[in-house]
Order: structure tokens, then sequence, then C-alpha cells
């Protein structure tokens, strides 16, 4: 399928910009930049905080203006901002930076989903999706691997490089963007123009997604953690499991999501998901008895990733009307950023504080939460017509 091949070249593009600024932006911050941990802390929790919100309503854009044109100028707007940081030698120059990319990535997500919506048969949207996601793990790692270049040189001309390099990204994904078909905007309805804002069942359902969300942050920082101060394993384990994730979820995530057809199948998955990440945290706590036991609860972390992945999309989409799909997109996606935000400092209290008892504790959470999706669903699902959309485009 054409669209499918363009999509994920637009998404390996920019995927393997996240993949640079992830693994490097902290360092750069603290040691180009010369800014506080405190400083880079605050600065990029209020960019998520800013993006959060600005997601709805440029969801809502891509509605009514049409989401290839809004997804290249976010595109481009995440190259400017990403450019920006370049310049950035103050903490105020740096929040403002920092908001303008929590924004536009935010948006470019919401703008995204919205046209692979209009690209793509209800059928396929999750398959697709699945295939962007692995995708995306693969230039994550090629764009941690140059990171990883960067930190070993620690020089200000290699941050530089791989800054402008992130930049260059983004400008390549929205030229792949711009060889898709313009999917027509949606008439203007009567009613509220934000109508996802008035959407209790979906707003449950967002807030379940962004608890089960919280997961993100513990490969990336809760485990190395816990793995330093609690366990005999050495530091390198940590690569050993972000390579078993990552590794994980390329070669798996489209063959779960072939399992997963409707909002029933999608809700089983969310809650499955659930369970096996209480297993996940509960072998986790085993950890400090032997390195074994981080490489069982990391395959156990991935399972649940794929699960909860494959179940979310099927949800998000299914559940949006189809004139709407940006801002509902839009509202759905602010669960990454309220992990990415809130996420660190929960996890690290519940766990790093509570030791076993805060992994059982933070398991226990989601396992609820897994078991919460399904009635929460079926509140959504009263009084709601079934999507019956047709993928509809204009030549470009």
């Amino acid at each position: 399928m054409k669209y499918r091949r363009i999509l994920a070249q637009a998404q390996l593009a920019n995927s393997l910009g996240d993949g640079i600024y992830l693994v490097t932006s902290a360092f750069y911050f603290a040691r180009i930049v010369g800014l506080s941990a405190t400083e880079i802390g605050l600065g990029l929790t209020l960019g998520w905080a800013v993006g959060s919100v600005a997601g709805v309503p440029l969801g809502h854009l891509a509605d009514r203006r049409g989401p290839r044109g809004v997804a290249v100028l976010l595109a481009l707007t995440t190259a400017t901002a990403v450019a920006s940081f370049l310049f950035v030698r103050t903490f105020v120059p740096f929040v403002l930076v920092a908001c303008l990319y929590g924004t536009a990535q935010t948006g470019l997500s919401a703008a995204r989903q919205a046209l692979l919506a209009g690209l793509v048969e209800p059928a396929r949207r999750t398959a697709v999706r699945a295939l962007l996601h692995a995708t995306l793990n693969g230039g994550l790692a090629v764009g941690a691997a140059l990171g990883g270049v960067a930190l070993h040189l620690d020089s200000r001309p290699a941050y530089l490089a791989l800054f402008a390099l992130d930049a260059l990204s983004f400008v390549a994904a929205a030229l792949l963007l711009l060889r898709l078909p313009a999917v027509r905007p949606t008439p203007v309805t009567t009613g509220p123009r934000l109508a996802v804002l008035r959407d209790r069942p979906f707003a449950l359902v967002t807030l379940i997604n962004a608890v089960l969300l919280f997961y993100m942050p513990m490969l990336s920082l809760i485990v190395p953690l816990w793995i330093a101060t609690r366990t005999s394993a050495p530091t390198w384990m940590v690569s050993v499991l972000l390579l078993i994730n990552t590794g994980g979820v390329v070669l798996f995530q489209v063959r779960v999501a072939r399992r997963v057809n409707n909002l029933r199948d999608a809700s089983a998955s969310v809650r499955y998901a659930g369970l096996v990440m209480f297993a996940a945290c509960a072998v986790f706590a085993l950890s400090p008895y032997g390195w074994a036991f981080l490489i069982v609860a990391a395959l156990l972390q991935v399972g649940s990733e794929l699960l909860l992945a494959a179940g979310a999309w099927e949800i998000g989409f299914g559940l949006a009307p189809d004139d709407k799909q940006g801002q509902y997109q839009g509202f759905f996606g602010t669960g990454v950023a309220v992990a990415r935000m809130l996420g660190p400092v929960v996890l690290t209290t519940l766990v790093l504080g509570g030791g076993t008892p805060g992994w059982l504790l933070l398991g226990a959470v989601f396992a609820a939460a897994g078991a919460a999706m399904s009635p929460a669903v079926r509140w959504a699902l009263r009084g709601r017509p079934q999507p019956q959309a047709v993928a509809h485009h204009e030549p470009a």
C-alpha cells in the first residue's frame, strides 16, 4: 500500500530525530547551554504542559483545514523549534522554545493520526498504526545510537551537529508527508466546536490510557536508577533492557495488532496489558536477588506495551467521530504528555522511595486501570453510532 509506505518513511525520518533528542538533550542543555537540572526539568515540564493543552485545538484545526497541510506545517514548526535550541543561552528563551517544541510535537501527532484516519479504511487503521509504531522504535534506536556517539565525544560541535540533524529530520518528514494525497477537510457542523471536551466517557477512557502510559519512564529512568541503587547488576544492563524493549516492539508489534479487530478485542487487550504489567512490576521487585529477574521483567514489560498499544489505538480511532478525528486524537494523545510530565515524579517517589511495596502498588494500579477500560469503553459506546467512515481523499 503506497500510503502506508510513505507514512512509514515520514515516521522513520522524524523518529530518527526524536531518538537523537531523547539521548542528547539533557546533556546538551546542561553542558552546552549551561542550565541547571532544575531549570531543565521545569522548562521541559512546562513545554509538555502547554503542548498537552494545545493538542485538541490543533487537532480541530486539522479536521477543519485538512490534516495533511496541518501536519506538514507542524513538522516544519518542530524543525524550527529544534533549530532554535541551537541559539538558546538562557532560561527564559529555553522555556519559550520548549513550549513551541511541545506544542508542535503534540499537534503533529494529532494531525498525523487524523491523516491516517482519512487515508486508511477503519478496518486497517490499527494494523497500519502498528507498522508506524514499529518503524518509530527502529528510528529511535538509530537516533539513540547517533546520540551515543555525541555523548562519547562530549564536544560542542558534536552536539550542535546532531541537533541540526534532528531539525533536518523533521524537514524530511514534512517533505514526505507532502507526497500523500490531501484529505478533504470535514464540513463545519452545528454544536460545540471542541466537542471532545464535553465527551465525558471519552475523557475517562483517555484518563485510563494516561495512567497505563506511566510505564513510559520505567525503562528510561526508573529502572536505571533502581539498578544503580538497589541491585548489583552492571550499568550496561540498562542497554540490554532497552534493546529487548526496542527489538520486541519492532519484531512483534504488527503481529500483536493483527489480533485486535474491534473494540471488544481492544478492551481485552488493554485488560491483559494491565495484568502483564503487574507481573513485570512484581518481577522487577525481585531483581535485587539476581540479574535474570531484570531480563524476565523487561520481557513482560514489552509484552504489556505491545498489548496496550494495539488496544489503545483501536479504542482511540473507534470511539472518535469520523468528522472529528483530529480533535479526538489530540485529546487522546494528551496521555503521552501527562505521562512524560508526571510519570518521572510519581514513579520515582513510588518505586525508589517505596522499594518492593512500591513496585507492587504500581503494578496493582496498572492492573486496575487495565480492568477499568472495558466498562469505560462500554459507557462511551452508549448512544454513540458505530463508525461507518470510509477513507476519502483528493488528488494531491
